[in-house]
């Protein structure tokens, strides 16, 4: 008897609940950004580098999380959105990661680029949120039809 193959329901759960926290973290720090750019206090810069580490610790669980049931356990199950949006969140801690490194600059060293990297970071994030919620609800409507 062959089964059919299905997501793991803890592996699930993990993802729901720590998925979004990293792109809340990714646009608190794209503000506190911009208000240095704005201001040039110190601390909002140092706040913004805080935030894309606990933003980057955050990510890397989901993504793990997300590399198993779209590359490895479910591949056969898993669809193009789903491999959009992993390749888009992996971008995104890229270019975080590289934040990361900008943010450790000295002051004012950190503008333009951090700005544009945080930027970067969010707009990738978004669009792989909006993707998969388009998708969701394309499915949904499918299966009610």
């Amino acid at each position: 008897m062959n089964t059919a193959p299905h997501r793991s329901v803890l592996a699930n759960v993990v993802y729901g609940l720590l998925n979004p926290l990293p792109f809340g973290f990714f646009v608190a720090a794209l503000i506190f950004d911009i208000i240095y750019v704005r201001t040039a206090v110190v601390l909002w810069n140092k706040g913004a580098a805080w935030l894309i580490v606990f933003g980057l610790l955050l990510a890397v669980i989901p993504r793990f999380v997300n590399l198993a049931q779209v590359w490895i356990t479910s591949r056969r199950i898993a669809r193009p959105a789903d491999k959009l949006d992993f390749w888009l969140n992996l971008l995104a801690i890229v270019a975080a990661i590289f934040n990361a490194f900008v943010h450790s600059r000295d002051a004012y060293a950190v503008v333009p680029t951090g700005v544009w990297l945080s930027a970067c970071t969010v707009i990738l994030l978004a669009v792989g949120h909006v993707v998969m919620a388009v998708h969701h609800s394309a499915a949904k409507e499918f299966s009610h039809a």
